[in-house]
């Protein structure tokens, strides 16, 4: 069986463009996320973001499912899950 130690998702490291990379809790990753998508227009969000009613649900989906996400032409933003601590 697996140990669950393997499945914590506590901290991330995040890639933006033209940025250095951060390392962020699970909380800062989230309110990053939801600072992203109020920029957005709603018909340029992606599809699976559409059926959420709040930003929050939005942001929370993507930290849950997702390890990127569309900004624009030439543009990233990714985030990967790391352990800082053996």
């Amino acid at each position: 069986m697996p140990d669950s130690l393997m499945y914590q998702q506590d901290d991330f490291v995040v890639l933006e463009t033209n940025q250095p990379e951060q390392f962020l809790t699970a909380s800062e990753l989230l309110e990053k996320l939801k600072k992203v998508l109020q920029n957005f227009n709603f018909q340029d969000l992606p599809q699976d973001l559409r059926s959420f009613n709040s930003v929050e649900a939005q942001a929370q989906y993507l930290l849950d499912t997702s390890c990127e996400l569309d900004i624009g032409v030439g543009q990233y933003l990714q985030w990967y899950a790391v352990r800082l601590e053996k």
